[in-house]
């Protein structure tokens, strides 16, 4: 009896530590989107990394043009999006930070054209379908057009998300398309809807990066810093066993493990030493010329404090 007892006693004190444990997980709730490179998150959450680390993560996933309403709101508190699009959330009074690098694009993001359309100058006066202002395919877009000596007002633009303008795309519509994996490959493989004229190893200005609003950073840098550990722990995962990796990564966005691996080599997640490298030496120069484009374009009107866009301290 003595030792059912004390078994019972200390089975009851086990189930309230761990009940103890679940009430101090951190909450934070990210903005996403099912774009490949953010896909380590989803790893992240559904193989318990997250809750091991301290975390209770809530994953939403919000299209790019009104993530940072979501930020504003309250709703999330973190989100995942590319470099140049912090500079136009805080541009627009929506005070956010970036704290660690998630992926690089190589051919990930692009444009996709008719065949009758040879090059990129030859879009003047056709129709593109891209994101609003102040999102990463709009910015590809403006990117590309001004190296070919175009602007986006040589252009009538079509707002449409990445997924919706794949598939308006090889549904015929518009003449050119901005999208990125997975839908970018919808169009590899039915080249008679046309064809992909430029990605990011032609203009390699997309990249990926998570980050907090500051409230949210200076009230728990614990789980700021147990986010980006876990991240890295992510691609440990993926490196260990890719297979599995893929399949829940692929699973989250209707794809199979293979089909993901495909979208997925377009890409390159990136470890603790590629960050600190990355935010030591591309990012200020990048982050700079991206300002100043947005400013050009008309995105944003003023350039914000661009000293505040990082803390580094998480990836340390």
């Amino acid at each position: 009896m003595v030792g059912r007892w004390a078994t019972s006693i200390v089975a009851g004190l086990a189930t309230l530590a761990a009940g103890a444990a679940t009430a101090q997980d951190t909450k934070v709730a990210v903005g996403i989107s099912g774009w490949t490179g953010f896909a380590p998150l989803t790893l992240a959450k559904e193989a318990g990394i997250f809750k091991k680390n301290g975390l209770d993560v809530t994953l939403k996933k919000i299209p790019q043009a009104s993530r940072h309403l979501a930020i504003a709101s309250g709703d999330i508190q973190c989100a995942a999006t590319t470099v140049e699009t912090w500079v136009v959330w805080n541009a627009a009074g929506i005070a956010t930070t970036q704290i660690f690098q998630l992926d690089k694009s190589y051919g990930a993001d692009g444009m996709v054209v008719r065949s009758g359309v040879a090059s990129i100058k030859d879009l003047k006066g056709k129709t593109v379908a891209a994101s609003a202002p102040g999102t990463s395919p709009f910015f590809v877009l403006a990117s590309m057009l001004k190296k070919n000596g175009l602007s986006t007002k040589d252009v009538t633009v079509v707002n449409l998300e990445p997924g919706p303008a794949a598939q308006a795309f090889l549904a015929g519509q518009n003449d050119a398309a901005m999208t990125y994996e997975p839908y970018l490959s919808s169009v590899r493989d039915k080249p008679e809807a046309g064809k992909i004229i430029a990605t990011t190893l032609d203009y390699p200005v997309v990249m990926d990066t998570f980050g907090c609003t500051p409230a949210f950073l200076d009230a728990n840098p614990k789980a700021a810093k147990a986010l980006a550990d876990s991240y890295f722990e992510a691609l440990d995962m993926i490196a260990k066993d890719q297979a599995k990796s893929y399949e829940i990564m692929g699973a989250d966005v209707k794809q199979t493990g293979e089909q993901f691996g495909g979208s997925a080599k377009f890409l390159r997640w990136q470890d603790k030493a590629a960050n600190k490298t990355f935010f030591d030496g591309d990012f200020k120069t990048f982050t700079k010329d991206a300002a100043d484009l947005l400013l050009e374009v008309g995105v944003i009107k003023q350039v914000p404090d661009l000293s505040k866009l990082a803390d580094t301290r998480f990836i340390q």
